[in-house]
């Protein structure tokens, strides 16, 4: 009995000596069992996505110094003689705080918030698209009336559409999931939402942001298991709508006809001006550019300069590794959404992980589109590059768009801690 006591009373010290040390590698990591490391790991889980904010605070900033040296000489023009040679850069630094601010706004909302309000969002969207109809109200701009003036900042609807029919297309497929294989009852409703909204921005008109919504709402559709055949079926029927609507505009074939041979003189010197322009900056700029500021064809010999075709300046001042740096930026930016976007469904969010990779989409095909367009890869179209081209409504609503994939993400988070919404 003796000897039993004397045991029991070593084994107790030795725990007791155990115990400190055993702490200590909880503490610092060095724990050899597999839950004090995923203790450890969830507790060093970062509570916000730092890497998305650095990313797009970097390619609004980067937009900011481009826009300023794309458009610092057009005072110099007889259109923009009054405006100051910081005209630009200062309305685009203002755009970037209130679009920071209406993110950070965006943010505090929860996703179930969202989807509650989705619908009658995409709702009064329609009703502004009609309003920039109404002679009088709509501001037009280049022969297209696209915009609402509110004095401060000039809105433009159809980039509320973009953000609007994410959130709208993802509430929908959630409602329809037990129907969207079917035809009347499942896609039939959405496709004519979409034909409503095409009808209004072909009527401003606003091709290439009409586009960019299809491709949104189709791409929501896909993801969400919408029958295959009827995908098929229908993205023919869109590609023949708009073949018909670029034959059917005498314009429209033009630009179509000189997009494919920008240097015949006709062409260079008329509907291929702004692309042939384009091009010329990039070969200027070859493999690390002519230095930033220095671009020959900002200077009143390529139009738009610092909207539609700031990646042609890019190009020539900073040349291919510039523009690499964009494209890789922007590649990030997109492969994160779909990857906060699967992360929500596999925690049975499906309306969060449909409108982050709806946000991926949307910024992804817009980035594409203008960027073909840019290096002569795509017919000429008037879409800016997000969150880099001057502009307020886009900036802006980019940036919300960005909030509200920061908040999924977020809420991925606090689940994955352990947490409740």
């Amino acid at each position: 009995m003796k000897l039993g006591l004397s045991s029991l009373r070593g084994m107790l010290g030795s725990v007791k000596d155990a115990a400190p040390a055993a702490a200590g590698r909880l503490k610092s990591g060095l724990g050899g069992h597999s839950g004090s490391v995923g203790f450890e790991q969830r507790s060093r889980m970062m509570e916000y996505d730092q890497p998305l904010i650095w990313v797009v605070l970097l390619l609004m900033l980067f937009g900011m110094v481009m826009v300023y040296s794309a458009s610092v000489a057009l005072p110099d023009s007889p259109k923009y003689a009054s405006y100051s040679n910081y005209h630009f850069l200062t309305r685009q630094a203002i755009f970037i705080v209130l679009s920071i601010i209406a993110g950070a706004l965006a943010f505090r909302v929860k996703i179930e918030t969202w989807q509650k309000w989705a619908p009658y969002l995409f709702a009064i969207t329609l009703i502004l698209l009609l309003m920039v109809l109404i002679p009088g109200v709509g501001k037009g701009v280049n022969g297209a009336k696209r915009w609402l003036s509110l004095k401060v900042i000039n809105l433009q609807p159809s980039e509320l559409m973009k953000l609007f029919i994410v959130l709208y297309a993802a509430d929908y497929t959630v409602r329809k999931q037990a129907v969207m294989h079917k035809l009347v009852k499942g896609f039939a409703p959405m496709a004519a939402a979409v034909g409503l909204v095409g009808l209004l921005l072909l009527l401003e008109p606003d091709l290439g942001a009409f586009g960019v919504i299809v491709c949104i709402a189709m791409g929501i559709l896909f993801l969400g298991g919408i029958n295959g055949i009827w995908f098929g079926g229908i993205s023919a029927m869109l590609g023949g709508v708009f073949t018909l609507v670029i034959v059917m505009s005498p314009w429209r074939r033009e630009r179509i006809f000189a997009y494919l041979n920008p240097w015949e003189e006709e062409n260079a010197l008329g509907k291929a001006y702004q692309l042939s322009h384009s091009l010329i900056a990039f070969g200027r700029g070859e493999l690390f550019g002519v230095g930033l500021g220095s671009s020959v064809e900002k200077l009143h010999y390529l139009p738009e300069a610092h909207t539609d075709f700031l990646l042609a300046v890019i190009g020539e001042e900073l040349g291919f590794a510039g523009v690499l740096v964009v494209v890789l930026l922007f590649y990030w930016l997109v492969k994160h959404a779909f990857e906060i976007g699967r992360q929500a469904i596999a925690l049975d969010l499906t309306f969060a992980g449909l409108v982050a990779k709806g946000i991926g989409i949307w910024l992804g095909v817009q980035a594409f589109i203008n960027m073909g367009v840019n290096l002569g890869l795509l017919p000429t179209k008037g879409l800016t590059l997000p969150l880099m081209s001057y502009g307020g409504s886009g900036v802006l609503l980019n940036c919300v768009g960005l909030a509200i994939l920061l908040r999924i993400d977020y809420e991925n988070r606090v689940l994955m801690r352990g947490g409740r919404l």
